[in-house]
């Protein structure tokens, strides 16, 4: 009998399969097969919070696939992602399939190699139920939360709402910032640059600072003025010159929560986006036979840790003294310290196999995986090279008592900026000492030394409202403040967006009316809810269950009694409360009555609506400039791939034949890609992914997604079932209920039994 491997993934499930051999079956659960019920609270509250769960629905065919299967094996592996959600998926598992918790065999793996997976297969553990419980606590509480809390919404802001423990404190924080930028008043100050000269004409620029006492404020013009008077027929001279050697260490190989900082400032891509490529690049790409066919790229991505193994330290070390000569590499290999809030369950996010360059496997991977596979691959390596070493400089410059300075610096060893630099917010705050210091040269010059002044050059200036949240700044404020973790921040932006809290406008994340009123009543009624500090210590909770320093029961106890107090306080204030959400007026006139319209919500979208209803009952679709920049979004769905000619945006599009991707600069460029849709099933030829495609008559077809480098496709549906004859794919028979074998001279059929198998 063979043994059974559980994953989360299909295309994880097809590359551990690669590896394990013909001994081993590997079956997808396609993540979580239990859950609380939608249609009720599902915690008994009065019963130690015991939950209810249920088969998740869609779900039960492939539990008794699932379970038929562990029926006939010899062991059985749960091999979900190595975290709590991980950890409660195969729990729930072996509660749905009837294995006691005894008997599991758990494994993890924290790359998805060869060598990591076989030798997790050889020391299986036990289901951790700490972990399980730290899941379950979470889950709990958001569901008491949300249950609790939504009929508030409904009631007092608009129906169909609901209410996140964690995603109301984002809210608050996108709120209080545009609060800010609104309550902002501008203050003006002044500046002078002062354009010197040395006696053999080299010319460079100072800036003034102050006087020996200090740093000197220029409030308005009458204070520039003052000190514009006093220089303006005076002379400079060399106040002081101080010149030393700094070195810049090299940042620390990514968390989950620096990769999507950094991934979104440089890469410009969304949290959501970032997370899904990464988990690609884990689960495995095939980067060909001279490279080792299917792999995973990368470590677990939803990691806090900064650790990292010896091995990979020495396979780091081995590749900088070849690359770049041993003067490149520390005496010592580096080593980084987690924060102190860290759970530092796996090592932080780095290449599986440095050998794998990413220009060498480029054309094996997206666009989008090779931008994000370099940014990962070149910070671990920089984290594990020397130290670049600058040559700073600041020179004083003084006239008639005041002060004018220069500084910068010149790059003497580059260390780890010969292969990567840091963001510049980055920059700023790894490195505050070079926050104000350019990479510039001033000319030689000496103390006491006499300049001649060219020009100078007043300047006017007004201070700006802080920036509002965009993805990066948002996670790092998040992390910062400990509420949720980093393998949530990705989830927590894309529900308060979807649940219309928040909109983006360009990179920035900006609060809608609903959004507002919501954080009002929340903050007036729930303070604790969207309290930081509350929700911090919260997590703290969670990590103590998981560490089993804290009981579920305990927390989920203490916290009940302090939310029902706030919910009995808050029945009572809400009965005189007026949360209204402001009116989205459009620059529509309804022709009926003469009133501008406004925006309201549909079962269809937004649309607009004249005001007197119901005296008036016009509607018009929103189809001009009008519609708000969350409405255009929805209209032109952006590719997350650019345009294979000009690198321009690929838009979604309707054609006879259904959807496609065309280029946004057409008709300049007229570039167009086929919309396509993962099965789930590799590919038998190159093992990576098959796609769903229309064809003509809007009738579908199947075929590797690097068609046509690969030629595979097929009018059948592939699928993860290999012919009992011959070992080859088994395929869907298009329009017939039916198992077919296309294997050369194999007349294998077989018809289909279950329910799931008849739903294309």
């Amino acid at each position: 009998m063979a043994n059974l491997v559980i994953v989360e993934s299909p295309s994880k499930a097809s590359t551990i399969k690669g590896y394990l051999g013909s001994n081993y079956k590997v079956v997808a659960s396609k993540g979580h097969v239990r859950d609380l019920p939608k249609s009720s609270l599902g915690v008994d509250i009065e019963n130690n919070f015991e939950a209810h769960y249920i088969n998740i629905r869609g779900k039960g065919d492939l539990i008794k696939e699932i379970k038929k299967e562990a029926k006939a094996a010899n062991k059985i592996f749960l091999a979900t992602d190595p975290d709590r959600e991980g950890e409660a998926i195969s729990w729930h598992l072996a509660t749905a399939l009837g294995i006691p918790v005894e008997k599991t065999l758990r494994v993890t793996f924290n790359e998805i190699t060869k060598t990591a997976v076989k030798s997790a297969i050889k020391e299986p553990r036990q289901i951790d139920m700490n972990l399980v419980n730290a899941q379950q606590a979470r889950r709990i509480l958001d569901r008491i939360v949300g249950y609790k809390i939504s009929p508030f919404l409904w009631k007092n802001v608009r129906s169909g709402l609901s209410a996140g423990r964690v995603q109301s404190v984002a809210t608050r924080m996108i709120v209080e910032r545009e609060e800010e930028i609104r309550e902002f008043v501008p203050v003006e100050y002044w500046t002078i640059d002062a354009l010197l000269a040395t006696a053999d004409g080299q010319e460079f620029t100072v800036r003034f600072y102050g006087d020996e006492n200090g740093r000197i404020k220029l409030s308005c013009e009458a204070d520039a003025d003052r000190v514009l008077a006093s220089v303006r027929n005076g002379s400079f001279f060399v106040k002081s010159v101080k010149k030393s050697k700094k070195k810049k260490l090299p940042a620390p190989p990514f968390t989950t929560s620096t990769m999507q900082q950094e991934a979104a400032r440089k890469l410009g891509f969304q949290s959501q986006k970032i997370m899904k490529i990464a988990q690609e690049l884990y689960e495995g790409i095939n980067v060909g036979a001279e490279n080792g066919g299917v792999q995973g790229l990368i470590t677990y991505m939803r990691t806090d840790s900064q650790r990292v193994s010896a091995d990979a330290q020495s396979e780091a070390r081995a590749y900088i003294g070849e690359k770049y000569g041993n003067e490149y590499y520390p005496e010592s290999p580096r080593q980084y310290k987690a924060k102190a809030s860290a759970q530092d369950a796996h090592e932080a996010i780095r290449p599986a196999r440095v050998v794998l360059e990413p220009a060498k496997i480029k054309k094996y991977l997206t666009n989008d995986q090779f931008k994000l596979y370099k940014l990962i691959w070149e910070r671990f390596i920089a984290s594990q090279m020397e130290s670049a070493v600058l040559a700073t400089v600041t020179a004083d410059f003084e006239s008639a008592g005041y002060i004018f300075r220069a500084s910068g610096y010149t790059v003497d060893f580059p260390g780890y900026m010969a292969l990567y630099e840091e963001s510049e917010e980055e920059t700023r705050a790894n490195a505050d000492e070079l926050r104000e210091e350019k990479n510039i040269k001033l000319p030689s010059v000496k103390e006491g030394e006499k300049l001649s002044t060219r020009d100078l050059i007043p300047d006017k200036h007004f201070t700006e409202p802080p920036a509002r949240y965009n993805d990066a700044s948002l996670i790092k404020f998040l992390e910062e403040m400990g509420i949720g973790r980093p393998s949530t921040f990705a989830t927590i932006i894309s529900t308060i967006i979807s649940r219309n809290y928040v909109k983006r406008e360009g990179k920035s994340l900006v609060p809608t009316p609903t959004g507002e009123v919501t954080t009002k009543l929340m903050k007036d009624s729930f303070s604790d809810i969207v309290n930081y500090k509350f929700t911090a210590e919260m997590e703290n909770d969670l990590d103590r269950i998981e560490n089993g320093n804290l009981s579920m029961d305990k927390v989920l106890a203490e916290f009940w009694a302090d939310f029902e107090r706030e919910l009995e306080a808050a029945n009572e204030r809400m009965k005189d409360a007026d949360f209204e959400v402001p009116v989205e007026e459009t620059d529509i006139i309804c022709e009926k009555c003469g009133s501008k319209m406004v925006v309201k919500n549909g079962r269809f979208g937004k649309f607009a609506a004249c005001p007197n209803y119901p005296q008036c009952r016009n509607t018009k679709p929103l189809v001009s400039k009008n519609v708000d920049e969350d409405e255009k979004e929805k209209k032109t769905i952006v590719a997350d791939f650019k345009c294979e000619l000009c690198g321009a945006d690929m838009v979604q599009r309707s054609g006879r034949y259904g959807s496609f991707f065309a280029c946004s600069r057409f008709p300049e460029c007229s570039f167009t890609k086929q919309k396509t849709r993962d099965i789930g099933v590799a590919c038998p030829k190159c093992a990576s992914k098959i796609v769903m495609k229309n064809g003509k008559n809007r009738t579908v077809f199947y075929s590797c997604e690097k068609y046509p480098q690969c030629d595979f496709s097929s009018w059948d549906m592939p699928t993860n079932e290999k012919c009992p004859d011959c070992g080859e794919m088994l395929f869907r028979k298009k329009g017939q209920a039916t198992y077919v074998c296309h294997g050369k001279n194999c007349g294998y059929k077989r018809a289909i039994e279950t329910a799931a198998d008849n739903q294309d």
